[in-house]
């Protein structure tokens, strides 16, 4: 897929499924911007990419000031975005029972209210025919014990992209989902125990878990003019995990 030229704005894109797709979009000839909380994992990611084509912003998507500070980053290059992969998220799970009022704040600060703010600030930012994705995963199906509050920031996203897709598509800017099962990131290590991701692994039909380089292909498949026809639809990359077992 070629997207030489096209301006790309990442918000989590210093690890993970983030990470991926900055140096997938890159690879494929665009100019990138990546957000990150931390300076320290931002000079990393740059590194680790090592391209004039990238470029950083130090910015926590869940404080409506930082993400001021993407808006202005944009607009003073004066350039349109083509994509806007909105991908920053955290996780915590507990039961229902021992969940407290911090852990609620921070996951819908982060997953919902960050991106909802980041698209709205962004929208006038963004090319006609532009493309824009959401982080989702398959906890917004499942119905996993621990995963109440994550799941219902997901759940809560899915809507939010869908009508963002009616909202946008006057301006022929499609709004799609992607939603990963088990995927092997620093984000899963740090809330699965290492003896649990062979179990992970096991639920899936294919019997492992994810890369990140396969849903950074994913994104760039959604972002591409491959996908002109496909807007507000969620694509599961999750190796069977949510079909697995049912017949």
């Amino acid at each position: 897929m070629n997207f030489t030229e096209k301006n790309v704005v990442i918000t989590g894109g210093t690890t993970g499924i983030g990470l991926a797709t900055a140096k997938a979009f890159i690879n494929a000839g665009a100019n990138v911007w990546i957000t990150g909380r931390k300076d320290e994992n931002l000079q990393k990611a740059a590194a680790m990419i090592n391209s004039p084509r990238l470029r950083t912003i130090l910015s926590d998507t869940s404080k409506l000031a930082d993400i001021e500070i993407i808006k202005q980053a944009i607009e003073e290059t004066g350039s349109k975005l083509d994509v806007l992969f909105l991908n920053a998220g955290i996780a915590v799970f507990t039961p229902i029972t021992q969940t407290t009022e911090a852990d609620f704040d921070a996951q819908f600060n982060t997953n919902v209210k960050g991106h909802y703010f980041t698209l709205q600030k962004l929208i006038p930012h963004l090319a006609d025919g532009a493309a824009v994705l959401f982080t989702s995963s398959t906890v917004a199906t499942a119905s996993n014990a621990g995963a109440s509050v994550y799941s219902a920031t997901k759940g809560a996203l899915n809507k939010i992209a869908q009508i963002a897709a009616n909202e946008l598509a006057e301006r022929k800017i499609r709004v799609n989902i992607v939603s990963p099962g088990p995927v092997q990131t620093p984000g899963l290590e740090s809330v699965i125990p290492a003896e649990g991701k062979p179990l992970l692994a096991a639920a899936t039909a294919l019997q492992r878990l994810g890369d990140p380089d396969e849903i950074a292909q994913t994104v760039l498949f959604l972002a591409s003019d491959a996908a002109s026809f496909i807007t507000g639809t969620e694509i599961v990359a999750d190796g069977g995990y949510l079909n697995y077992g049912l017949k």
